[in-house]
């Protein structure tokens, strides 16, 4: 048996290693390969008659796959992707493994879409206080679009249907804050003026790119200060940015992955 070179990257000849051997292999600790293994993320150890673990090549292999995956798609999706590799058929096996590149992929269009979606109301903005001002002026979000009237509001119909979601979702971004309508008529229907209508566009296009409410909430309370959409678009880079690190984590697991496949 032989165990070279540095954690990531060793090479494992022989198929006798104790648990210490595949826990320096891998980086993870002897307690962690053990409890791997009961989930199911690796294949059981061999058993000798004094009942101590022995593993093999795939064992490491799998760890490292798991790893990469766990970093690519969440620590759930990796010990299931994993599982199923060894329980399923290759197609389904190559099939769990493209669902995850699948995936990867819709979240990256998401994010672009919603990134396009900011800069086109950060254009719009830019507009509205060249027209109004004439020159550059600093002023905030809400500031620059207190002029709308009555002919540029929406009810929450209209919102919902040029957002494509819901009108109880509107009422729920309302509830949790994100979006603040204009409440009119006797029967509190509501109605949306401009701030709230762009405000309700960049909530959609940050739930669109798969934020949770409170990195939305976030967003949403920088409108008021002089970012303004800005800082939406900076959390849509950092998303981005994610993406494309757990994509490249994915292609690192690849080779990891075939030999596991292969040795089932």
């Amino acid at each position: 048996m032989c165990l070279c070179g540095v954690e990531g990257e060793v090479r494992v000849s022989g198929h006798d290693l104790r648990t210490v051997d595949v826990a320096a292999a891998t980086g993870y600790s002897v307690q962690q390969v053990r409890n791997l293994e009961r989930l199911g993320v690796i294949p059981p150890a061999v058993r000798s008659a004094n009942n101590y673990r022995h593993y093999g090549p795939v064992h490491v292999q799998a760890l490292r796959a798991y790893r990469a995956l766990a970093l690519a798609a969440g620590p759930v999706a990796a010990r299931r992707l994993l599982a199923a590799i060894r329980s399923g058929t290759l197609a389904d096996a190559a099939a769990a493994i493209g669902e995850v590149h699948t995936g990867l992929a819709h979240e990256r269009a998401e994010a672009l879409r919603a990134r396009e979606a900011l800069r086109a109301i950060r254009a719009e903005l830019t507009s509205y206080e060249s027209t109004s001002y004439g020159t550059a002026t600093s002023t905030t979000y809400e500031t620059a679009e207190s002029g709308d009237d009555e002919r540029d509001s929406m009810t929450i119909t209209e919102l919902a249907g040029a957002l494509r979601v819901r009108p109880s979702t509107l009422r729920f971004w309302e509830q949790e804050g994100l979006v603040r309508p204009e409440r009119v008529t006797s029967l509190r229907a509501r109605r949306y003026g401009l701030p709230a209508i762009r405000a309700a566009r960049i909530v959609a296009a940050l739930r669109g790119a798969g934020y949770g409410v409170p990195a939305v909430r976030e967003v949403m309370d920088s409108l008021g200060r002089l970012e303004g959409p800005g800082s939406a678009t900076y959390l849509l880079d950092r998303r981005l940015h994610d993406i494309a690190g757990r994509t490249v984590a994915l292609l690192r697991a690849g080779a990891d992955l075939a030999a596991v496949i292969e040795a089932r």
